[in-house]
Parts: C-alpha cells; sequence; structure tokens
C-alpha cells in the first residue's frame, strides 16, 4: 500500500476517535474541536511516511501537541480580550451555578483537574481513549517501562487527590470516611 493509500485509510479508520479525543480535551466547543483535529490530519498528511501499522496511538500523539499549541494560542488570545477589557466580566455576563449544578461524579473531575496535566494525560489515555500500556507509550513518545510508570504514579496521586477531598463513593452514595490523619502525619 502506498503512503497516501496508508494515511486514506487511517483518516477513515481513526478520524472519530481523534475527534473524540479532542473533543473530550476541549470540553467539547465544536469549532475548536474541528481545527485542532484538521490540524492532526494535516500533520499526518505531512509525514505519512511516517506511520505506523496501528497509527491511532501515533495520531493520538500528534493531536496532544496540537493540542497543546492550540491550548497555547486560546491563552494568548483570552489575555489580549483581557487587556482590551472586553471579558465578560466587564459586561454583567457572568454565570452562576444553581444549586443542583453539581452532577454526579463531579468530584472525579474537580479531583482529577488538580493533578498536573501529565497526570491528567495519561490517565485519560488509559480511561477515556482505553489505550494498553504499550499504545499509551506510542502517544506520549517515551518506552512502555516509562509510561506504566507515570500511570502508576498518576493514579497513586488521583487516589490521593481524592483521599483530601474527603469523599468516598459506594454504590452512588456518600460513605463516612475513616480518619487518615495519623497516616498523613497530621495527628
Amino acid at each position: 500500500m502506498s503512503n497516501d493509500e496508508t494515511f486514506a485509510a487511517a483518516y477513515r479508520e481513526h478520524y472519530w476517535a481523534v475527534s473524540r479525543y479532542v473533543a473530550r480535551r476541549l470540553d467539547g466547543r465544536s469549532s475548536d474541536v474541528e481545527e485542532v483535529v484538521a490540524e492532526v490530519f494535516t500533520v499526518a498528511w505531512r509525514r505519512r511516511s511516517d506511520l505506523p501499522p496501528s497509527p491511532l496511538p501515533w495520531l493520538y500523539g500528534v493531536a496532544r501537541h496540537c493540542l497543546a499549541n492550540a491550548v497555547r494560542g486560546y491563552g494568548r488570545r483570552r489575555r489580549l480580550v483581557d487587556r482590551l477589557g472586553n471579558d465578560e466580566s466587564a459586561h454583567g455576563k457572568q454565570v452562576v451555578a444553581g444549586p443542583d449544578s453539581e452532577s454526579p461524579g463531579d468530584w472525579v473531575h474537580e479531583a482529577l483537574a488538580r493533578l498536573s496535566p501529565a497526570d491528567q494525560e495519561v490517565l485519560r489515555l488509559t480511561a477515556w481513549e482505553e489505550l494498553g500500556i504499550d499504545e499509551v507509550a506510542v502517544a506520549l513518545g517515551c518506552g512502555s517501562r516509562a509510561a506504566a510508570m507515570r500511570l502508576h504514579r498518576a493514579r497513586r496521586r488521583l487516589r490521593a487527590e481524592i483521599d483530601r477531598l474527603q469523599i468516598t463513593v459506594a454504590f452512588g452514595t456518600e460513605t463516612p470516611r475513616r480518619d487518615t490523619s495519623k497516616e498523613h502525619g497530621h495527628g
């Protein structure tokens, strides 16, 4: 199969997986998602001779870099808008959450958000994208042992953040927490 045919097959087979990967990381902002996915496949087209036999983890790695570039760009635009004084708060368009706004599982997202971007990514690759450790290694651009260690450490830090939030969910209900202050040297 030629490089062009290899690219076309990868595009047809993995377009929606890459779109979902990007959408989950951009909270579904559809115009931004389309822009980043287009950039991912533009890079893949330019580097079509580098496409591995199982291209999805490689495409996720490209998507990580495209997302990082996009996020930096969004940050620059946001800072510019703030300097110009056109931010939402200047126009009284602040959104206030209602009393029932917390949905089940929000505590997991809160704990995840407290982790470093690198920890978040390795956890998302395994949970959201359902990649095995060898595929995670390709997406992250590291060896399998390093990916396994990163995942282990990220899981440990996520558990610590959940413990810090002092929330335990068992069968959909909150249960009393055990006292961990002695374990953490607080008492």
